[in-house]
């Protein structure tokens, strides 16, 4: 009982809010090879990418309410069957009655089988442009309605078609229009492009280095690339010489706004896993990178080595807990915890996490960190890669609210699209005096 469609169902019955995590846990405790370990991963990003679609059509077609443990084979079966074109139709029925007779029982795996037979009788090629029948995204449509209906339940069906929480469209509609709040959620519906950031090297000689087609971005040192390119850009001489690195653009720019410059003070709150903190420290900056996770920082430092970049300390602390209370820096990076509704593409558990206790709690956490780098430096950039205004401008204004002493110098935000950058959110230039 080895197989990645095994391990996928343990990480995904436990009900964890981050089942991406627990993939390289539980590939090796299952002892799986390269190639099954990259499948397990894809199964379980794509089940939490599509998991309300999942759930929706598991909802129609299933008799009565199964069990959690059956749930979750009826979705991975699903996910095959709809979703992964790779997959044969015949191989995702039967390795998931297979699973789940390996798993539940005999008896379940039957009942799994004459749900997921059912789903593929109602699936046809191509869409028909009916919203309770088509799949988003997919030349695929089922024969009967399906979603909820999107006259009488609007934020209903979308979350059904687009798996998009409605706490989430209710807001993006109200701020954005539909239009473009159904673009949001359609674009958080796939993987996003690769953005490369070069180092130290003109982008144009990067891109006629590498083995995959590349496009120029908006900012001068990125190229955007797509997803499958991944493992040709990990083996290429660019990145493990630490020409290229993946950042999204939005991040580049929050990093850059901090102007830092040859032999300053800087620290870099919540650091990991050092993107921005490599980009303040190749310009000569001496930068203290913290993180509250101790574990972190390992890949930061090894970031860090890859990029041959020194000058940089890396300290486990809770905000600047670690810190002499004496101990002040010519300028702080805070890079707070926030809902990422920036990047769902690229962290799509996080829309299920989404909701106003988590705003609230990481709110308290962000004006915390605020506080604190406040008291460290003259100057500092506040960045998030949320797009809700609570955690972005309007966390910037309470602050200068509280600080008259402190002013807004430059601020940017953005919204991810495939085209660019890829990664939403905020970023702000404090200073004092």
């Amino acid at each position: 009982m080895s197989s990645p469609r095994h391990a996928a169902w343990r990480i995904l019955r436990s009900g964890r809010t981050t089942p991406l995590r627990e993939v390289d846990r539980v590939a090796t405790a299952f002892e799986l090879d390269d190639r099954d370990r990259s499948l397990l991963r894809h199964l379980v990003g794509s089940e939490v990418r599509q998991r309300a679609t999942l759930r929706a059509i598991v909802r129609h077609f299933a008799k009565g309410k199964p069990s959690p443990d059956v749930a979750a084979h009826l979705r991975l079966g699903v996910l095959q069957l709809c979703f992964l074109d790779r997959i044969p139709p015949h191989a995702a029925v039967s390795e998931t009655v297979r699973a789940c007779a390996d798993t539940v029982s005999l008896a379940r795996a039957r009942y799994v089988n004459g749900v997921l037979r059912s789903v593929q009788r109602a699936l046809r090629k191509g869409t028909i442009g009916e919203p309770r029948r088509d799949l988003i995204g997919r030349e695929l449509h089922f024969t009967e309605d399906v979603f909820r209906d999107p006259k009488a339940h609007p934020l209903l069906w979308i979350e059904d078609a687009y798996s998009m929480p409605a706490t989430l469209m209710k807001r993006w509609r109200k701020r954005y229009g539909e239009e473009d709040a159904l673009a949001l959620a359609r674009q958080a519906l796939e993987p996003p492009p690769l953005s490369l950031v070069c180092l130290g090297t003109e982008r144009e000689a990067i891109a006629s280095e590498l083995d995959f087609p590349t496009r120029m971005g908006a900012h001068p040192a990125l190229l955007l690339a797509e997803q499958d390119s991944i493992r040709s850009l990990l083996a290429s001489p660019a990145f493990q010489a630490g020409r290229v690195v993946i950042q999204g653009e939005t991040a580049l720019r929050a990093a850059e706004l901090l102007a830092p410059v040859a032999d300053e003070r800087l620290l870099d709150l919540c650091a990991a896993p050092g993107g921005k903190t490599a980009i303040l420290a190749r310009t000569g900056a001496k930068v203290l990178a913290l993180d509250k996770n101790p574990t972190r920082l390992a890949p930061l430092a090894e970031t860090l080595q890859r990029l041959g970049i020194v000058g940089v300390n890396g300290v486990a602390s809770d905000g600047t807990s670690a810190l002499r209370a004496d101990a002040c820096f010519d300028g702080v990076l805070v890079d707070a915890p926030c809902s990422n509704t920036g990047v769902l593409a690229a962290r799509p558990g996080a829309r299920w996490r989404f909701g106003p206790a988590s705003l609230r709690d990481l709110g308290l956490v962000q004006e915390r960190l605020l506080e604190e780098a406040a008291r460290r430096a003259p100057r500092l950039v506040y960045s998030v890669c949320s797009i809700e205004p609570e955690e972005g401008p309007r966390r910037v204004r309470a602050f200068l609210d509280r600080h008259s002493d402190w002013s807004l110098e430059e601020e940017l935000a953005a919204l991810p699209s495939v085209q660019g950058p890829v990664d939403g959110g905020y970023a702000a230039l404090l200073r004092r005096g």
